[in-house]
């Protein structure tokens, strides 16, 4: 489930911030930084990186408050500069000469999920392991549609292309998690094998 909500943030703080009040753009800060560095952490696998990323999205935040209009939800808004900043990163072409020349040390594999209701955090730690091991695309696509929410069109957008690229990608992905937390490999398929159209 997203970790962005609007509630922890008074109603008047962002026309606050945007006339300049320092104590509420703080409370901006402080209401969407868990948020936004759990966000940048979970695309971008290298904490370095997306601690980098996530100071990057408050200054385009504090900078732009003007931009944002009121129609949509503030965390929503919040949300979709984390996205893009971490996509802009994945995308470049610095990062994607870099990914064959740099392997993942421990502290990169750091977890920032918590563990289930049900599940032990040795479950939560396999399934960030899982996760570290799928691609940038795969990742992102698994992360923004089973925990933010984006809809298939939504991730296809960002990702340039349609939703089918984000349905094919989702179930390359899940079907690679599911080979690498279950110890017999894929012994399940995301559909049942018929369904009522």
């Amino acid at each position: 489930m997203s970790a962005f909500l609007d509630s922890d943030l008074p109603p008047d703080t962002v026309s606050r911030a945007r006339a300049g009040a320092v104590d509420a753009q703080e409370s901006i800060y402080r209401a969407f930084q868990r948020p936004v560095r759990t966000l940048a952490r979970r695309l971008v696998l290298r904490a370095a990186v997306a601690e980098e990323l996530a100071q990057d999205v408050f200054i385009e935040v504090l900078q732009s408050l003007r931009q944002f209009d009121g129609r949509g939800s503030f965390a929503g808004w919040v949300r979709a500069i984390t996205v893009r900043k971490c996509l802009m990163h994945l995308r470049s072409p610095w990062q994607r000469g870099l990914r064959w020349v740099e392997a993942l040390t421990d502290d990169d594999m750091g977890t920032v999920l918590a563990a289930g209701e049900h599940e032990g955090p040795a479950a939560a730690l396999d399934l960030e392991r899982a996760l570290a091991q799928l691609g940038d695309t795969a990742r992102v696509v698994v992360w923004l549609h089973d925990v933010e929410g984006y809809t298939h069109a939504e991730i296809g957008a960002l990702l340039g292309g349609t939703a089918s690229l984000s349905k094919s990608q989702l179930a390359r992905a899940h079907a690679r998690l599911r080979e690498l937390l279950e110890p017999g490999g894929v012994t399940a398929s995301c559909m049942p094998a018929t369904t009522n159209s």
